[in-house]
């Protein structure tokens, strides 16, 4: 984003930086299906009611892995371990208004049990399934790679 002025005939350029964000998703697994969840409206339309995989953003000072733990639990009440070497997959993605930097890790669940605290729906997918759902544009890579393993 930029604004142009003139100044006594000459042209100026002012650049915006985007908001860069740094984040966190899980590739909830259990029983061989991923746990896909849906946004409600937002204040963007072109991830409002999108799906995605859940999680949220990483604190000051806060290690990946246990962001990941924290906001499963603030957001659906899940309780899991995850290390750093669950890593799956970083994506990085432009916005409209932003710019996003998501880690996503692969977390395999013993049970299904999960409070819906945020979103406004869940769907257990079969990877080969992923593609039938209208993604968030930054976690449709995930679900491409997903689909072929």
């Amino acid at each position: 984003m930029s604004i142009c002025m003139c100044l006594e005939n000459k042209s100026i350029e002012v650049k915006f930086m985007k908001k860069h964000l740094e984040v966190v998703a899980a590739i909830l697994i259990y029983q061989g299906k991923i746990l896909c969840m849906q946004r409600g409206e937002g204040k963007y339309a072109y991830v409002s009611k999108k799906f995605e995989f859940p999680g949220g953003k990483i604190e000051p000072g806060e290690a990946k892995h246990a962001a990941l733990e924290r906001e499963l639990r603030e957001e659906m009440a899940i309780q899991v371990t995850i290390k750093e070497s669950d890593l799956y997959m970083t994506i990085n993605h432009e916005y409209p208004d932003f710019t996003l930097t998501m880690y996503t890790f692969k977390c395999q669940l013993t049970k299904p049990d999960f409070v819906r605290k945020v979103h406004i729906d869940a769907k257990w997918m079969l990877p080969k399934e992923l593609n039938t759902l209208d993604w968030a544009p930054a976690d449709w890579p995930i679900t491409k790679k997903l689909a072929t393993e």
